[in-house]
């Protein structure tokens, strides 16, 4: 059994070579991350550095965890006013390696995904960074998508009201047992679901550690990582996800004391207010986004803990996130009333 599961790194040598990547040395590799969403590798050789990512071995969800998305649209974001890696190889060959894989080259830079990364910096820096955090979200959505090549990328009429079905489909695969209150928030939200809606990229999975900072300065992004989620949709769907994520119960879901959950950074609805002063985009609908986002995040909780139970996850932090989906749907069920606290 390989010492990286989903990682055959033999095969993966021959692949780059014969896709004509120069690799001087046996590969080497790191687990970076261990399959919340994808599983993510540092792969090394003799002088360079890349970054691998496919998905879990098992418990996938249909949409989840689609790395040749993520790579065709970091490829197409090339040289745009949103920071990505460069893209390397994407391979479709399950053969290589077990499933879809990507490659990318390494980005040299500063990760906060822990309190604790936050706490030597000034309240400055951190005011800062979430300034720039947030204008890089905004960035994305004033994309022209056709113009950069991503107009086949999804659908942007009807969205929100398919995201609402998507995850609560989602929820019917992973799900332990019944919950009423998920069927109460997936009843209101299908009710609520907004006549007209802007249409831009979104990213689906925006907070701080799924950016790399500039090494020399925190408060810059060196680029926006982990793009499986993104489509064509709903730009106040991708703040609103980006606003869920500071309830503090992405702990749970994360297994560690999530940076983004830190008092230290502006509120949610701060966020959502600076968004709308650069993006110069009214908060239309607020409640039923960020319900939305709250349910979707619990369903993802959910799904993680049916990894986990179907020990389809490696490394530690998986056990925590089943215990947050009561919490996190009770929240959205509150956001409908204006409640995001």
């Amino acid at each position: 059994m390989s010492e990286f599961p989903g990682l055959d790194l033999p095969s993966l040598q021959r692949y780059l070579l014969d896709s004509g990547v120069p690799v001087s040395g046996d590969l080497r590799a790191e687990l970076i991350s261990g399959g919340k969403s994808n599983l993510t590798y540092g792969i090394f050789d003799e002088e360079s550095k890349w970054i691998l990512r496919r998905p879990p071995t098992a418990g996938l969800t249909p949409s989840a965890h689609d790395v040749a998305r993520e790579f065709r649209i970091t490829s197409a974001l090339q040289d745009t006013a949103v920071p990505v890696a460069r893209t390397v190889a994407l391979c479709e060959d399950a053969a290589v390696t077990g499933a879809s894989f990507t490659v990318v080259e390494f980005v040299d830079g500063q990760v906060i995904r822990n309190k604790a990364d936050l706490e030597p910096l000034s309240a400055e820096q951190i005011d800062r960074c979430a300034d720039n955090l947030v204008a890089a979200l905004a960035a994305l959505h004033e994309i022209d998508y056709t113009a950069v090549g991503l107009g086949e990328l999804g659908r942007p009429d009807g969205y929100v009201a398919r995201q609402v079905k998507l995850w609560a489909g989602q929820w019917s695969r992973v799900k332990i047992e019944d919950s009423a209150d998920v069927d109460t928030l997936a009843a209101a939200l299908s009710e609520l679901v907004p006549a007209r809606s802007d249409s831009s990229i979104v990213h689906g999975d925006f907070r701080i550690d799924n950016t790399i900072l500039d090494s020399l300065d925190v408060t810059k992004v060196a680029a926006v990582v982990d793009w499986e989620m993104s489509t064509l949709g709903d730009p106040l769907a991708d703040i609103a996800m980006m606003c869920v994520y500071r309830h503090p119960s992405l702990d749970r879901v994360l297994g560690e004391p999530a940076a983004w959950t830190s008092s230290l950074l502006p509120s949610a609805s701060e966020l959502a207010q600076r968004y709308s002063t650069v993006s110069g985009r009214e908060l239309a609908h607020w409640n039923f986004y960020m319900a939305l986002g709250f349910f979707k995040l619990a369903v993802v909780s959910q799904g993680i803990d049916h990894r986990y139970r179907a020990g389809a996850t490696i490394g530690a932090g998986f056990d925590t996130a089943g215990s947050a989906v009561p919490e996190l749907v009770s929240a959205g069920l509150r956001a409908l009333n204006g409640d995001f606290e």
